[in-house]
């Protein structure tokens, strides 16, 4: 079996790569995980077959209080350019919309806080990653910004009601505003760090017995997605159309 090396960019401490390193490494990855708001990465992308970007309390355009984060988009997008397969999540998907020429806002319908569903478009039926999942599968949601316009190489691949931009492709990178990283524990934390947020989340919802049931439908769903990126990584999966070179827009 081919190596595969993943860089994992995790961008706040209140966020680690949780469940997702775990399907990562038994899927045959070998993970390894940079803190750029501590650090700035001075690695290769050439050592990596892909990279995956986590999410944070933070904004996408918060360059000003985070300056680190444009040297985060800035990766992101020679992700793109250098057709390096890409996973980015919430701020990470975010921050690559913004890196490749779209628009980040706070959601004008409010937060989405807890369980969600997800709607396939008809791409995503022909997508390498997204084609096996079902018509509307389970997702964490955890975020008050969304990706209000798409950069216009994007291609829409998921959407839920309350917003339209929940999954996107660019080449081999991918976008997804919700989360599947997380565990129980982890939203829990969140919703202690963020009360106001929480209040928005259905009642019942937060609570300890309906996470752990909603992260099971999860992991039975994401798990075999996450196991596909790394074959995408290994070179196992063919893009379902051609790299094009594509212009940081940073």
């Amino acid at each position: 079996m081919t190596p595969v090396t993943i860089l994992v960019l995790q961008l706040a401490d209140n966020d680690p790569p949780g469940q997702l390193a775990e399907w990562l490494t038994d899927a045959g990855a070998d993970v390894r995980i940079a803190h750029p708001y501590r650090e700035k990465f001075d690695g290769d992308l050439d050592d990596y077959q892909a990279v995956v970007c986590l999410g944070g309390q933070m904004g996408a355009n918060d360059v000003i209080d985070h300056p680190w984060l444009a040297d985060v988009r800035s990766l992101l997008s020679t992700c793109v350019t250098k057709q390096t397969p890409l996973l980015a999540i919430c701020l990470g998907a975010q921050l690559l919309a913004v890196a490749m020429g779209g628009q980040v806002e706070t959601g004008d319908n409010g937060p989405e806080i807890g369980p969600g569903l997800i709607a396939k478009r008809d791409l995503a039926w022909t997508d390498p990653l997204f084609a096996d999942l079902p018509l509307m599968p389970d997702v964490v949601q955890f975020h008050h910004d969304t990706v209000s316009r798409l950069p216009n190489s994007a291609v829409l691949l998921a959407s839920s009601t309350r917003y339209p931009h929940q999954a996107f492709r660019i080449g081999q990178a991918y976008g997804i505003q919700f989360h599947i990283e997380t565990t129980p524990e982890i939203v829990q934390a969140w919703a202690k760090a963020d009360p106001e947020g929480a209040d928005q989340a259905r009642p019942g919802d937060l609570e300890p017995e309906r996470l752990t049931e909603l992260h099971d439908d999860v992991e039975e769903v994401w798990r075999p997605f996450a196991e596909r990126f790394v074959k995408l990584a290994r070179g196992e999966l063919t893009p379902v159309e051609p790299a094009r070179p594509q212009l940081p827009m940073i």
